[in-house]
Parts: structure tokens; C-alpha cells; sequence
């Protein structure tokens, strides 16, 4: 399934904030688009609103000619959305496998599945396969951002929706996650949105960029070119 993500004029509101004011976004297959902003520029809110837990008050978003504002949540993650919020929510109590093997429970071939998926995020993030038997609460953060993904992974996603994965992390742990990202959309054509404040280190994996400002698109382009361009830079990135 390609990804087919677009969205057209898209506004989501708490109470009298309209935290996005008519977001639109087509997305690349097989790429990754990285969305960029300061604090509070509605990042977040746009990966919440693609997954369904937040609706918007009004636009479109598709996928796969999905029509995501009359999908169930709980559907969007059987077409082929996985989502890695902001904080790697991993279940502290279970092993780092148990963690792993939640990821691929809703599919129908999940025995299969699972037992391929394992191999593959150990063979990607190997402290993972030397700790697959621990509590998850005693991974570092950089351990536990990779579960993170790796468990998004398990479900073989086609779009993948990150939220600040490199947020706490060193910037040797930032970059090897970057390179995989980097790898699972060059080698696998996995689609990737990328919501990062450190839009030095995503705009050098990125494929294209979109920057938020108080919840409005304010620039958007292909990465190398939004990089190169010191006003935006010194504006809205920081660097």
C-alpha cells in the first residue's frame, strides 16, 4: 500500500485555539517529510489529528484513498498508520519483547509476522536483541526510543508518524536513529513524517519539509533548500 497521506485545509481547534488554521500536506511516497517549529507551533497536534485522536473542525485528510475523519482510531492502524508519540510510551512492566510483540497483535498473520518482525528490529537496533528479556524500565532513553519504533515497526507500517524522537537523547544516539530512518525509507520505501525541534539533524535525512508558525504553514520545500535558506533558518529554526 503506498501512502497516498494528503491533507487539504485542515483546522483543529482547543476551545477558542485553533491550534491548525487550515494545514495542507501532501506527502511522498516512500519519503520523509520532516514538519518543523517552535514550540507550540502545532506539530504535535497535526500527528494527533492524522491518527484520529484528535478531529479536526474542518478539512480532509486521506490515505490510501481512505477518507481518516470517518475511520474509527482504532481502524486507522490496520491501514497501514503507525504512530510513535512524543515521550516513547513503552509499557516499563513488560520485557522489551513483550513490548515488541504488542505492536503486531492486530494483524491477522501476527505468528508469522511476529517472529519475522522480531528479527528485523533486533537486526536493526541490536541493544534491543541483548536486552529482549528485560523490563523495559531499565533501557536508557536512547534504548527506549528505539523500542518505541521498533514496536510501531512490528506492525509493518507503510507511513510512519514520529514525534520528536531525538527530544532528551545524545547526539551519537540521535544520529544512529536518524541513519535508520534514513535507511528504512531508501532501502524499504517506508513513508515517514518527521515532527522535530532539532531541524538541523532532520533536515539532513529529509526528503522535503514543511515549517509550522502558530499552527499555519509558513514554508515548505524540499529539505536541502529550506536548509540553505539562512532566513528561514534564523527565523524559524534556530540555527
Amino acid at each position: 500500500m503506498t501512502s497516498g497521506l494528503v491533507l487539504d485545509n485542515v483546522v483543529t481547534t482547543y476551545g477558542a485555539v485553533r491550534a491548525l488554521d487550515g494545514v495542507s500536506l501532501d506527502v511522498a511516497d516512500g519519503k520523509i517529510t520532516a514538519v518543523l517549529g517552535a514550540n507550540g507551533a502545532g506539530k504535535t497536534t497535526l500527528l494527533r489529528t492524522v491518527n484520529g485522536l484528535v478531529r479536526p473542525a474542518a478539512g480532509s485528510i486521506r490515505f490510501g484513498g481512505h477518507d481518516l475523519l470517518a475511520t474509527p482510531v482504532e481502524r486507522i492502524v490496520t491501514l497501514g498508520i503507525a504512530h510513535v508519540p512524543e515521550g516513547r510510551g513503552v509499557i516499563t512492566e513488560l520485557t522489551v519483547e513483550e513490548n515488541l510483540r504488542l505492536g503486531a497483535l492486530w494483524r491477522s498473520d501476527r505468528r508469522r509476522e511476529t517472529v519475522n518482525g522480531l528479527a528485523t528490529v533486533y537486526e536493526m537496533f541490536p541493544p534491543l536483541a541483548e536486552r529482549r528479556d528485560r523490563a523495559a524500565d531499565t533501557l536508557s532513553g536512547g534504548e527506549r526510543q528505539m523500542l518505541a519504533i521498533g514496536r510501531a515497526l512490528m506492525s509493518r507500517p507503510s507511513l510512519l508518524l514520529l514525534d520528536e524522537p531525538s527530544l532528551g537523547l545524545a547526539p551519537r544516539i540521535t544520529a544512529q536513529i536518524m541513519a535508520t530512518l534514513r535507511r528504512l525509507s531508501a532501502e524499504d520505501g517506508l513513508t515517514v513524517v518527521l515532527v522535530e525541534q532539532n531541524a538541523r539533524s532532520a533536515l539532513s535525512v529529509a526528503d522535503s519539509a514543511v515549517i509550522l508558525n502558530l499552527g499555519r504553514v509558513v514554508a515548505s520545500g524540499a529539505a536541502d533548500d529550506l536548509a540553505g535558506d539562512e532566513q528561514l533558518r534564523h527565523a524559524y529554526l534556530g540555527f
